[in-house]
Formats: structure tokens, sequence, C-alpha cells
């Protein structure tokens, strides 16, 4: 399997890094606290006051939060996109029907391969690359409504919004390939995971004197922190599964029109 390739599932590899790299370290943390051999010394600690796991906590809980806001809302400026680039082709196929029958059928045959090129490049964004032939078709589209024939043909207020929608298009295409472009930001998720680790330590010296305390404390945090990092991990690209933006708006426009009987 090929480089392009791995990149489609290595966000579900570093997830498991997540998952499996909390449970090493509070296994880690609980059995220094727990061994005989290091007691003495780690009872030492005892006295720090419960109220200081609130800093670190909260550095915690808004670094990831932070993190999953820039990762869901990607997420929904992708799915933005999509509609805006539907709507964009269905508004130059409506304008195209009225124009003179030979630009016309050039215009809405432009149409639909921009949207058969648009849906394809699909595989592409998952691979957080792009696809020569849709910027190809794009290129063509724009050429095609910046004509000096289509320009006499629709008239100077349909053409002015015709190239304003083509403009448009290529815009939410950009948008798209760059938000395919996120990924994993090593700084922050190292910065996140630096203070998971602490707050794991500083509950660990809270409970210090009471082991049973000490684990359970523990245990919740790692359940509660490691697979929400692991759902915010998995969801990086909005073009790749399983929070999976849909071509579909799009490759709808690339169907052959039905002739009216």
């Amino acid at each position: 399997m090929d480089t392009a390739r791995l990149a489609i599932y290595d966000h579900y590899a570093y997830a498991t890094v997540a998952l499996l790299g909390t449970a090493l370290a509070a296994l880690a943390i609980w059995r220094l606290i727990a061994a005989p051999r290091w007691r003495a010394q780690v009872l030492s600690l005892a006295g720090v006051v419960p109220p200081f796991l609130n800093i670190l906590g909260v550095l915690f809980v808004l670094t990831l939060a932070f993190i999953a806001n820039d990762t869901w809302s990607a997420h929904d400026r992708a799915m933005s996109a999509v509609y805006r680039e539907a709507d964009g082709l269905r508004t130059l196929d409506a304008l195209a029907r009225t124009l003179p029958e030979a630009q016309q059928t050039s215009l809405r045959a432009a149409v639909r391969g921009h949207a058969a090129a648009t849906a394809a490049e699909w595989q592409q964004l998952a691979q957080r690359s792009s696809s020569l032939a849709a910027q190809h078709s794009a290129d063509q589209l724009l050429s095609q409504v910046a004509s000096p024939a289509m320009a006499q043909a629709a008239g100077s207020s349909v053409h002015s919004l015709m190239l304003g929608t083509v403009a448009q298009l290529r815009d939410d295409r950009d948008l798209r390939i760059a938000l395919s472009q996120m990924h994993v930001n090593p700084l922050k998720w190292m910065g996140m995971a630096f203070l998971g680790l602490l707050t794991l330590v500083s509950i660990a010296v809270v409970h210090v004197e009471h082991l049973r305390a000490a684990a359970t404390a523990i245990v919740l945090f790692s359940v509660a922190a490691a697979p929400t990092a692991a759902i915010v991990l998995m969801q990086g690209n909005p073009f790749q599964s399983p929070s999976f933006v849909s071509p579909a708006p799009i490759a709808q426009l690339a169907q052959p029109p039905v002739t009216e009987p």
C-alpha cells in the first residue's frame, strides 16, 4: 500500500496511540505510587490540596476543546462549501437555459463535466491532495463563461452573475482543498498530551495516601480523556471517514438532463 493510501487511515493510528499512550501512562503512574520500593518517597508528597487539580484540569480541557472546535468547524465549513458549489452549479445550469441553443448546450455540458470532475476529486481530498482534472474543468468553465460570445449571448447583468458564480465555485474548491490539508498538528497534540500527563500526575499526588481512591480517579480521568481525544483525532480530515462530507449534492448535477416529453 503506497503512502497516499496510508494517508487515508493514519488518523486511526494516531487515535490508537492516544488510547494506548493514556493507558500506559496511567498504569506507569499507578505502579510508581503503589510500589513498596518507592512508597516512602511518594508519601512525602502528601499535602497537595485537591483544588490544585483545577488548574491543570482546566488547561487540559481548554486545549482539547479548542482542538475539537477547530476540527468540527472544519467539517461544517467543508459541508457549507459543498452545498454552495452545488447551488452555484445549479445557478449556472438555470441561467444557461435562457441562452441561445448553441451557448446553452455548451455551458450545460461544461457544468455537468465540472460537477463530475469535482465529485471524482473526493478520493484525492481524502489523501490530502487535489485533482488536476477538476482544476482543468474549473479553468475550462471559467474560460467558457468569460468568452465574448457568452457575454454577448447572456447580456451584461446575466453575464456578470455567471462570472460571480464561477468565481465563487473556484473559491469554494480552494477552501475544500485547504480543509483537506488539515491534519494532526504535532505541537498542539504534544501540548495537550503533556497537560494530560501532568493532570494524571496531579491526580495521583492528591490521592497519594489512599491508593484505592487514586486508582479510581486515575481510571476515571483516563476513560474520559483518552476516548474524547481519539474521537477528535479520527475526525481531522472532513473528507475521510468517519466524519465524511459527501459529494452527493455535486454528483447529482453530473447526471445528463432529463428530456421532457
